[in-house]
């Protein structure tokens, strides 16, 4: 009888071998498998994160480049103004426009107009100058400025002006418009306006309504008679209408030095109504129907249009718009001055 050796299992000849069963607390799965697992998952999370590192090293250098060519830009615009694209030796036609309202820092301002003028009546490709108007009036001091310049510009390099008219062209960019050569309109435009006005509210009845009351402290018997609080004496009302008229004589005078022969006297031409473009050729205040291109083509000869406008550049208008317009528009809120124009 053959016996095992000591420790070997017991087997009976024939019969299937048995392993041994795994110790008490060892897992059935193989141990390098558990750990290929293991290592395939932190893989995956390391090429995760790089890859979120490498979208958002992406976005980052986007919003840098974007920021840098907004500053470029805006670095561009602070010094560009738009000068003339045309060759200045080229025989052309300046065009200078005068839109919206005239009055102090506004794009159809005394000094923008001028520095405008200078510009055109400069250049020696410049055959004429066109002021193209569409504005309903404004400052008459920035009118008066614009009348004079166009004048001693004139005399100086003889170079024709005519003021061609779209929309409307009333009270002082009918001022301006009457120092030109020639005013040429569309049919319906809205011409003359020839007058001023000071415009205000006065809130005292309803004050005394609400008994409110208005304590308000000057030095000089009339410093606060544009107080729309404050009643007006009839002494203080003649005085404002006696300026007005002034200025209206002004006003008359200027139109009068620049259409010369041209008007046709009405009791109501300098009344302060406006008329149609046809009714104002009929009335001497304007010369023929005609637009920009018609003048440029026919009276002046050089068909080529070169804008010579000055207009604020994006810097200068974003200034205004978040800095001293808000501060301009407060001012104006709480003070409530009338207006002349």
């Amino acid at each position: 009888m053959n016996e095992s050796p000591p420790g070997a299992p017991d087997t009976t000849p024939g019969e299937p071998r048995v392993p041994p069963p795994f110790p008490t607390g060892l897992s059935a799965q193989p141990q390098p498998r558990a750990a290929g697992w293991e290592q395939a998952t932190m893989e995956r999370l390391m090429f995760a994160t790089l890859e979120e590192q490498r979208t958002a090293r992406r976005w980052r250098n986007f919003f840098r480049l974007s920021w840098l060519a907004l500053i470029l830009f805006l670095l561009w615009a602070a010094f560009h103004r738009g000068s003339p694209a045309a060759d200045k030796s080229t025989p052309h036609t300046a065009v200078i426009e005068i839109k919206g309202e005239i009055a102090s820092g506004a794009d159809a301002s005394a000094e923008f107009i001028v520095a405008a003028m200078r510009a055109a009546f400069e250049d020696d490709g410049a055959k004429a100058v066109v002021l193209l108007v569409n504005s309903p009036g404004g400052s008459p001091v920035q009118a008066g400025i614009v009348y004079d310049e166009i004048r001693r510009l004139k005399a100086k390099y003889k170079k024709p002006v005519y003021a061609v008219v779209e929309e409307s062209c009333a009270s002082a960019a009918y001022y301006i418009a009457s120092a030109t050569d020639k005013i040429f309109v569309d049919k319906a435009s809205i011409v003359g306006s020839i007058g001023v006005l000071m415009d205000g509210f006065g809130f005292t009845g309803l004050m005394d309504k609400l008994g409110v009351e208005r304590r308000l402290l000057t030095a000089g018997e009339n410093k606060g008679f544009l107080d729309p609080f404050s009643p007006q004496t009839d002494k203080q009302r003649a005085y404002a209408q006696a300026m007005l008229d002034q200025i209206h004589k002004q006003f008359i005078d200027a139109v009068k030095l620049g259409r010369g022969a041209r008007l046709k006297e009405s009791p109501e031409l300098f009344s302060g109504l406006f008329w149609t473009g046809q009714q104002a050729v009929d009335m001497g205040l304007a010369d023929q129907l005609g637009n920009l291109d018609f003048v440029a083509r026919e009276i002046v000869k050089a068909e080529e249009l070169v804008d010579y406008t000055r207009r604020d550049n994006v810097a200068e208008r974003l200034a205004k718009k978040f800095g001293a317009a808000i501060g301009d528009g407060a001012v104006h809120a709480l003070k409530a001055i009338p207006s002349l124009r």
